[in-house]
């Protein structure tokens, strides 16, 4: 009898995106290799995604990079693939960053542990005291379009009178930000930020049982089944977390910064995740 062909998976990713203090193809080249002791791996460019993906059994979106750059074309793959009932890793049905920063404003509203976070004028007074506000667009990344004004100035903006695409939060002062990074509904590793000044020079983190029922609070309320998924945090003030952002669309990972045993155990578990959600 022949051996069982592997599942053919179409991996995307933007090789040549300059990532802040980060190097997307280094990590997709490690992951991708070792993908392919379980499966027939191809890699392309997020901007060819829709028209290659039907030649294969599923498709893994990494680091492909912020979607503002391809907006069409990424709206293009999405539709596609839900219309024709492509299995995506991770699935299409993220209710975080993969459709945008709304549900900050949600979580907030709804007295979740969030950064305070709203996108109405008329809701600004809700926002606690700062010295200075965080303005960023719903559909932005890497801290694309983000700004920082001061207390006296935020309501000359113009722009505020009718927020929609914007969300606005008091800037802060945290001492560190740190990562829990999850597969499935399954905690994997974490890893922080002791300079609040130097986000992506990260070392090991050893999670508290308080720290992870945080985080998981955040992945419960996603219902991704299956699918990678980190959960940003910083430490407030008052030595709360407070999230920061819920990555459910193409996560960085931080790979290279694991020993070699925590990052066989994760590509191996993500692996078991592709393969049962491709089965």
């Amino acid at each position: 009898m022949s051996a069982a062909v592997p599942p053919r998976v179409l991996y995307v990713t933007d090789l040549a995106y300059e990532a802040k203090g980060r190097r997307y193809c280094d990590e997709d080249i490690l992951f991708s290799s070792r993908l392919r002791r379980d499966f027939t791996v191809a890699t392309c460019h997020p901007a060819d995604a829709a028209r290659l993906m039907g030649e294969f059994d599923g498709v893994v979106v990494r680091n492909s990079g912020p979607v503002i750059h391809y907006r069409e074309r990424y709206e293009a793959f999405r539709d596609r693939a839900l219309a024709d009932g492509v299995r995506v890793y991770n699935p299409l049905t993220g209710r975080g960053d993969m459709a945008g920063k709304q549900y900050l404003v949600e979580l907030s509203a709804a007295g979740l542990p969030v950064i305070p976070t709203v996108d109405r004028a008329e809701d600004l007074g809700r926002l606690p005291d700062a010295d200075e506000y965080v303005v960023k667009p719903k559909d932005g990344a890497d801290s694309i379009g983000m700004r920082f004004v001061p207390r006296d100035r935020l309501g000359d903006i113009a722009d505020l009178a009718n927020l929609r695409d914007l969300l606005v939060q008091p800037r802060i002062p945290f001492s560190y930000e740190v990562s829990f990074y999850f597969v499935d509904h399954d905690f994997q590793y974490a890893l922080h930020a002791p300079d609040p000044d130097r986000r992506w020079q990260l070392v090991p983190y050893e999670a508290r049982a308080v720290d992870l029922d945080f985080a998981r609070k955040f992945i419960d309320w996603n219902t991704l089944d299956h699918g990678i998924q980190r959960v940003d945090a910083c430490r407030a003030p008052d030595g709360e977390l407070l999230l920061v952002e819920l990555e459910d669309l193409n996560p960085f990972l931080s790979l290279e910064l694991l020993d070699e045993t925590a990052r066989d155990a994760f590509i191996t578990r993500t692996a078991v995740s592709l393969r049962a959600l491709l089965s």
